[in-house]
This record gives structure tokens, sequence and C-alpha cells, in this order.
């Protein structure tokens, strides 16, 4: 896919059906690399400073989700699915 591609098909999900997870704000490197080795990269989206020592990553599907929340353990939160 192209960069357009990628951002077009994105805007396409994000709004209607994203799957968020904090993540510590110390992980955000480990994060960013579990999201680039284990999903596509129109699959997530990060948020940055979306709380106080936390940024947000938004999955497309609950699987990416829940499986980031488990590779974090206690230092990720599971925090709401936006429809």
């Amino acid at each position: 896919m192209t960069p357009q591609e990628i951002d077009d098909y994105k805007r396409n999900w994000l709004p209607k059906q994203s799957w968020n997870v904090q993540l510590h704000s110390d992980l955000e490197t480990n994060g960013k690399e579990w999201c680039r080795f284990m999903c596509r990269k129109e699959e997530w989206h990060f948020k940055r400073w979306t709380d106080v020592y936390a940024h947000t990553f938004c999955f497309e599907d609950l699987k990416s989700a829940q499986n980031f929340k488990m590779e974090f353990g206690s230092y990720a939160e599971l925090i709401e699915k936006i429809e």
C-alpha cells in the first residue's frame, strides 16, 4: 500500500471502530516496535500523551489489542472501544 492508501484506510476505520490500549510512556519505543513487527501499517495508530505518563495505541481489531495488552502486562490497559 502507498502512504496515501494507508492514510485513507485508517481514516475509514479509526473514527468508526477502534480498540484502544494505553501504554506507559516509558515503553513508547517498545510499543511501536511491537506494532511494526506484529501488525500491518494500516492496522494500528499511535496517539501521544493521551493521559499522564501514557500514550494510546489504537487497533483495528480486538485480537491485536488483546495481544498488545498481553505483551506489556500491567503497563498496558485496554481502555475502550470506539464505534
